[in-house]
């Protein structure tokens, strides 16, 4: 256990690392990637491009196993639906507005940054206010209109 416990802080920590050498816990960083008519940055898609061929390698070497031996469970819907889309509106604005992407807030929390622990805040509350709805919804029970 201690040793699970001790090779996901250092996977974490090297995560979290990638995200800082490569400036993208740096609000002006995304904003200047999504600024497409001012003074575009397109370093953040050559990060990203690096994240998913390495990613890729790594699919195919573990198969459908995780690096502790579980099962990889990868989601099995496919369509697109209401909530699929006013959710990737939600997270489009935030991350456009504020700058802060989930990963890199959690990494600037890590310095204190007020910012990141202002976002990071109302993440966790529009996670749970989703699992409310959510639990609501397969209750049966009327949603309040969003």
């Amino acid at each position: 256990m201690m040793t699970r416990i001790i090779l996901s802080f250092l996977i974490g920590l090297v995560f979290g690392s990638g995200l800082y050498l490569s400036g993208m816990t740096s609000p002006n960083k995304v904003q200047g990637f999504l600024d497409l008519f001012g003074l575009w940055d397109p370093s953040l898609a050559l990060v990203m491009g690096g994240a998913i061929a390495v990613g890729l390698v790594a699919f195919q070497a573990v198969g459908r196993r995780t690096l502790f031996g579980g099962e990889l469970r990868l989601p099995r819907a496919t369509g697109i639906d209401a909530p699929l889309v006013l959710g990737g509106l939600i997270f489009g604005v935030g991350w456009g507005l504020s700058g802060i992407c989930p990963g890199p807030g959690i990494v600037d929390v890590g310095f204190l940054d007020p910012s990141a622990l202002i976002f990071i805040a109302a993440m966790t509350a529009g996670m749970a206010l989703q699992k409310i709805s959510a639990g609501a919804r397969a209750a049966g029970a009327p949603v309040p209109e969003e």
